[in-house]
């Protein structure tokens, strides 16, 4: 995982800022966002009190911001990356294509929060499984 001098200065900002330990930065230009992954049991530090740390990283950068808590397991990072939506489950496959596929059940209430506005959530899902576990697809359903 490389990341661009740019990625990191938005790390150094966002930690001076939040006092969060960055693990991972990607400048989504598809979706015009920033997307931040952060240690395991930062997340509270990163967002700040009723979010003023969140506020105060998108004033300064200017751009939308989203914030992702690591976790160890492939399963729990999709989950995570999918967050409020309630999973009921993840099924992780290896197609015989060697293509791997997570195939995550939603509560039907949160299917829309799951996919996000024309699928930006799902995107995002999609675009952190790849390049933190080599999944290649995440599916909801």
């Amino acid at each position: 995982m490389k990341l661009t001098s740019t990625e990191l200065r938005y790390i150094a900002l966002f930690e001076s800022i939040t006092g969060a330990v960055v693990k991972d930065c990607i400048v989504d230009e598809e979706e015009g966002r920033i997307v931040f992954v952060i240690k395991p049991g930062d997340i509270g530090m990163a967002i700040g009190k009723r979010g003023t740390n969140i506020k105060r990283v998108r004033d300064f950068i200017k751009k939308p911001i989203d914030v992702v808590e690591y976790a160890d397991t492939p399963e729990d990072f999709i989950k995570n990356t999918l967050a409020p939506a309630r999973i009921k489950s993840i099924h992780i496959t290896e197609k015989r294509n060697g293509r791997k596929v997570a195939v995550v059940n939603v509560d039907p209430k949160d299917k829309g929060i799951a996919i996000g506005k024309a699928g930006k959530n799902v995107a995002r899902a999609r675009l952190l499984a790849r390049r933190h576990f080599q999944i290649d697809d995440v599916i909801i359903g």
